[in-house]
């Protein structure tokens, strides 16, 4: 009897495969689906293994857009992207500013989250999932988190950061855009934030708890005339 070497045992294992099966799919694929919907039923989730096997899960609730969860063990990084708003009005000839508190971390930031992907009909008998454009994501959020209607004047430069989520590295870009307060209350907002106030425009930065809200808000304060 001939005795193979670990590398021969291998290749011999993966010529018995099934040419329609990856390997990915079988040993990496499914104990990470079933973990994961133990612990949030079909979360909005992307995982990339260092095989190059790809899980994209999604759930259109609120929490699980904003509270994505990840395996532990040594994933490495993924990335993020969020759009937001920084909206302003006009009242009694001064300028006032939304800022919220997070109902979690307690900061005190401009409202933003996760672009989402939504289902469209195309006609009666299908439907596409697109995903939203960073504008209409903004639009959204600033709605959510802040009960008021804005319109979107201008874009602003983007902000990058880093974080760890469940020891998990997460490298976010978020979306800002200036907007102009068209209707709504702030008292209507949603659970994610514990407070929506309106500042007057010159205590708005002493106000942000986080550097790069502070950034976004020194450009959008010279747009605001």
């Amino acid at each position: 009897m001939v005795k193979l070497s670990g590398l021969e045992n291998h290749e011999r294992r993966k010529s018995h495969a099934s040419p329609n099966l990856a390997p990915t799919a079988k040993f990496d694929l499914a104990p990470v689906v079933q973990r994961i919907e133990r612990r949030i039923p079909d979360p909005l989730i992307w995982v990339r293994f260092p095989s190059g096997a790809q899980v994209y899960y999604r759930n259109t609730s609120k929490v699980a857009r904003q509270r994505p969860r990840l395996l532990r063990g040594g994933l490495g990084m993924r990335f993020e992207f969020s759009s937001g708003g920084i909206v302003f009005r006009k009242k009694d000839n001064k300028v006032e500013i939304i800022v919220a508190q997070h109902s979690q971390h307690h900061g005190w930031v401009f409202p933003k989250g996760l672009i989402d992907k939504r289902s469209k009909i195309k006609d009666q008998k299908s439907k596409i999932t697109e995903k939203e454009t960073k504008e209409e994501a903004a639009l959204r959020e600033v709605k959510e988190e802040t009960g008021v209607d804005g319109k979107i004047l201008k874009e602003l430069t983007p902000i990058t950061y880093w974080y760890v989520f469940e020891g998990e590295k997460i490298k976010k870009t978020v979306y800002y855009y200036l907007m102009e307060y068209m209707s709504g209350d702030v008292k209507n907002h949603d659970f994610e934030m514990e407070n929506v106030e309106w500042l007057p425009k010159e205590k708005v930065e002493e106000r942000l708890t986080y550097k790069s809200d502070k950034e976004v808000w020194r450009e959008a304060k010279e747009l605001i005339k």
